[in-house]
């Protein structure tokens, strides 16, 4: 029986096996061959010795049920491991797990998970990135209303909007390349980090073991790994997934109703909207990601909570942490997915954009006839001051502004009719926004197409 939602309903089953039960079997079992290899590199053990050990080190030859036997009856995990280890390697046995405490192989298998979910996460931020400088270049020059504090304010793009999104995502990319190289570390001296177990050569051993498994090397833990790392990781997690949700929101914002500028798409021919109202084209998808953005983040806390280890380890952090790294790095990546999902089949209507400008009566383009009357030599203070009597002048009226500027004596006297026609269209009012919508498409191309 299903439990869990991750089980039924989100995330991607390739993601999902990195941190399921069987995943964290293979990465310890790989752990284990791996310090029998640098030992066979030391000298300490004998090739036929890691030949045999490696023979056995896969799922198959150690079962994950047989090591769940043992561990009913040890009531330790990492022990039952290396019994089972033990039981298939035969002769070789006698080395499996020498010079190791558990938390060796707990949390540089965690490590490894790490690991593999950047590589994904990072494949899948990629894939966003690129819909993403699709949208902000297809709608480059689509004037739509900015607004401030849920009002109208002046004119935008809709390619400016999507550039926001593009160069914050960039930047996520910048962030998580920066962090890699700190998240994903083992560890290998033992019991309290001394390296006593393992000999005079203990931090060569650890050495080999972790560049061996591709990892970093740390210079000094406990007996765990450092939490801060995994802070890092959540906090990455937490605001990746709160980049998702702010496009996410927009999009959501963009397809109410009355504004009906942008939204997500909508499959006509089979989709439902809702099970009563049939005329329903609901933003779902946005929605549900949003909702999956907020338990990312919520994993933020318990994360900082479960580095405050007693002395030099205590066990409180290791039940939280197979909720936090697991259900953390599967949830952002459905996040991401589904938001690039949403961003691909996204549409944008320019005619209601431009529509919903023109419904402001001119109002939006009042800080255009304030910049020119300064142009024109009016203080600046005195400009606004023309300009607020006239928009309240045209809003109590419920008038054009352009009627009510072409009746007022200092601004008539400035400009020509035409004139005054040429600051009200929109169009003349966006600024530097193509020029930022093609850096920002320009920048984040490159930061992707390094990687491919």
């Amino acid at each position: 029986m299903a439990f869990c939602p991750l089980d039924y309903r989100y995330g991607c089953q390739d993601f999902k096996h990195i941190w399921s039960e069987s995943g964290r079997h293979e990465r310890q079992l790989e752990v284990e061959r791996a310090l029998i290899w640098a030992h066979w590199q030391l000298g300490r053990v004998s090739e036929e010795d890691y030949n045999a050990v490696a023979a056995i080190a896969n799922p198959e030859s150690v079962r994950k049920e047989r090591v769940s036997e043992i561990e009913a009856e040890t009531r330790h995990d990492i022990m039952a491991l290396t019994k089972a280890m033990a039981e298939a390697a035969g002769d070789a046995g006698w080395c499996i797990h020498l010079g190791a405490t558990s938390n060796d192989i707990v949390d540089t298998a965690v490590a490894l998970q790490l690991r593999d979910s950047i590589v994904l996460l990072r494949e899948q931020l990629c894939l966003l990135i690129g819909v993403c400088a699709d949208v902000a270049e297809r709608e480059r020059d689509t004037v739509m209303l900015g607004r401030t504090h849920g009002q109208a304010a002046v004119p935008i793009t809709f390619g400016l909007k999507a550039a926001v999104w593009l160069d914050e995502m960039r930047r996520q990319l910048i962030r998580l390349d920066e962090a890699t190289p700190r998240i994903a570390v083992g560890k290998f001296l033992g019991a309290v980090g001394t390296g006593a177990a393992q000999g005079e050569n203990a931090r060569e051993l650890q050495r080999l073991i972790l560049t061996h498994l591709k990892l970093g090397v740390p210079l000094a833990t406990t007996q765990v790994v450092g939490r801060d790392r995994y802070v890092e990781y959540v906090s990455w997690l937490a605001n990746m997934a709160t980049t998702c949700e702010k496009i996410l929101q927009e999009v959501r914002n963009l397809q109410r109703s009355e504004l009906s500028e942008a939204g997500e798409g909508f499959d006509v021919k089979k989709q439902v909207g809702s099970s009563t109202m049939a005329h329903k084209k609901n933003p779902i998808k946005s929605e549900n990601a949003s909702g999956l953005a907020r338990i990312v983040r919520s994993f933020i806390i318990p994360t900082y909570e479960n580095a405050l280890l007693w002395h030099e380890r205590d066990l409180a952090n290791s039940s939280s942490e197979r909720f936090t790294l697991s259900h953390g790095s599967a949830l952002c990546e459905d996040v991401i997915t589904k938001t690039r999902q949403v961003l691909t089949n996204m549409w944008v209507d320019a005619e209601r954009c431009m529509e919903n400008i023109r419904a402001q009566r001119g109002l939006v383009m009042a800080e255009k006839v304030m910049i020119d009357l300064v142009e024109r030599g009016i203080p600046r203070d005195e400009a606004h001051e023309i300009l607020r009597e006239a928009s309240f002048t045209a809003v109590a009226n419920k008038e054009e502004l352009i009627d009510v500027c072409s009746r007022t004596p200092a601004i008539s006297a400035a400009f020509s009719a035409e004139e005054l026609e040429a600051m009200f269209e929109p169009s003349n009012h966006i600024g530097v926004s193509g020029e930022i919508v093609d850096e920002a498409v320009a920048l984040a191309r490159a930061a992707i197409q390094t990687t491919e």
